[in-house]
């Protein structure tokens, strides 16, 4: 019965508007970090500590985090006007004509490349920076002169888990695996026996795809087989890098990229474990997949509950996952989102971190994609008429935590308690 209750607010939000393109945009705020130049520090030591004191680690930890990316990366990144981390000098705005960009140009906005997204079938216009200008005085400006485009800086979105590149070499290489019903957007993969043979990988940021740790865990706990097994166990991946070896990769118009490549590409549920402020051309991007049938499960973060709603999880029908220890408590670094749809194990999860290496981590990145997985079960082919039955399925799977019914702080329940090494 409670998941019969709960289904048509769950459907409400998947299946709003896709019958035309979903073109709207979704919903709104901010951020944490990726793999390459910069790795995540180790969650700090919170066990103990009262909630009111986790609550302003984990804040200035986020604080810290952010101001270290800004200070060691000058030349490629700096504050949008929410002091937000984004591609440095650039804007990028969508639904811009000719006329526009002429009348950017009169006022110094100089056009660097226009670009349409296959599969999602979205334009994209790139902005110089006018000289002299910060890039958040820029925005405010091109955003008053340009009323009728949507324009933003072209945020940069970070890991929700521990990071690092890892050597070349170290990247699953194989054939095309085929029709693969499972997508992934995060760092590349690394060659690991429970995944090798069955992810095709494609970058989309300077020198991707490069094998990283933490989309290495994330693909392991989806499809993995054997000492670490997924919750789609033996299944295909096909896996988006959007960081490469790019100080500034992670960002909205990767990511944006991605998803039109795996729309293409057949891809029926997506796993996102990144986190990062709202931004326009993304919420447009997600909008447009999910109209094509694409189903998106997101993590919620670690930045703990009194952080601003982490994006995508926030958007309108993304699947937004919190994480739960071994006594499915939920993690106190947990971050937030508008809405929680599921938890999942989040800590001491077994996952692949490198091509003979496996580690217990913790995290909500490490929750997500164990409910990608299990999505995927019930929805092996994108197809807007069958998301209702599949949701429904995945909320009669939910083991109910906390409040009875669904709730803020797990959702509809938790997925797959066995799953990660339990």
């Amino acid at each position: 019965m409670r998941a019969l209750v709960a289904l048509p607010m769950m459907l409400s939000l998947l299946c709003a508007g896709t019958a035309a393109r979903v073109d709207a945009q979704i919903a709104l705020p901010p951020v944490q970090l990726p793999d390459p130049a910069r790795t995540l520090p180790s969650l700090p030591d919170i066990g103990a500590e009262p909630l009111v004191a986790v609550r302003d680690t984990l804040a200035r930890v986020r604080l810290d985090r952010i101001a270290s990316l800004l200070r060691d990366n000058r030349d490629r990144i700096e504050p949008d006007r929410d002091g937000q981390p984004a591609v440095r000098g650039i804007i990028i705005a969508t639904g811009v004509d000719e006329t526009m960009i002429a009348r950017a140009a009169e006022k110094g906005f100089r056009l660097v490349d226009r670009d349409r997204i296959e599969g999602i079938d979205l334009d994209i216009v790139r902005f110089a920076v006018p000289d002299g200008q910060s890039l958040a005085r820029a925005q405010k400006r091109l955003a008053k002169l340009l009323p009728d485009a949507e324009v933003d800086a072209d945020h940069i979105y970070f890991t929700s888990g521990p990071g690092g590149a890892l050597p070349a070499a170290a990247l699953a290489t194989t054939a095309s695996p085929g029709r693969a019903r499972l997508g992934l957007i995060d760092g590349g993969v690394a060659a690991h026996p429970s995944v090798a043979g069955r992810v095709e990988q494609r970058g989309f940021a300077a020198g991707a795809p490069r094998a990283s740790r933490h989309g290495t865990a994330v693909a392991s706990l989806l499809i993995g087989n054997g000492a670490v097994r997924g919750a789609a166990s033996g299944q295909k991946l096909l896996a988006a890098d959007v960081y490469g070896t790019d100080p500034a990769g992670g960002s909205a118009s990767a990511i944006a990229r991605a998803l039109g490549w795996l729309v293409q590409r057949g891809v029926a549920v997506t796993t996102i474990s990144l986190v990062g402020p709202d931004n326009k051309l993304l919420a447009a991007a997600i909008s447009r997949a999910q109209g094509r049938g694409m189903l998106i499960v997101a993590a919620v973060g670690n930045d703990g509950p009194a952080a601003p709603p982490a994006y995508p999880a926030s958007y309108r029908g993304v699947f937004a996952v919190t994480g739960v220890d071994a006594r499915n408590r939920a993690l106190p670094e947990a971050g937030r989102a508008l809405h929680i749809d599921f938890a999942a194990p989040g800590d001491a999860v077994l996952a692949a971190t490198g091509v003979d290496a496996t580690d217990r981590l913790r995290g909500t990145s490490f929750a997500a994609p164990l409910v990608g997985g299990r999505l995927a079960a019930h929805y092996p082919a994108p197809a807007i008429d069958r998301i209702g039955s599949a949701v429904s399925a995945l909320v009669f799977e939910a083991r109910d935590l906390g409040k009875k019914g669904r709730d803020k702080i797990y959702g509809h329940g938790l997925i797959c308690g066995d799953c990660g090494g339990r």
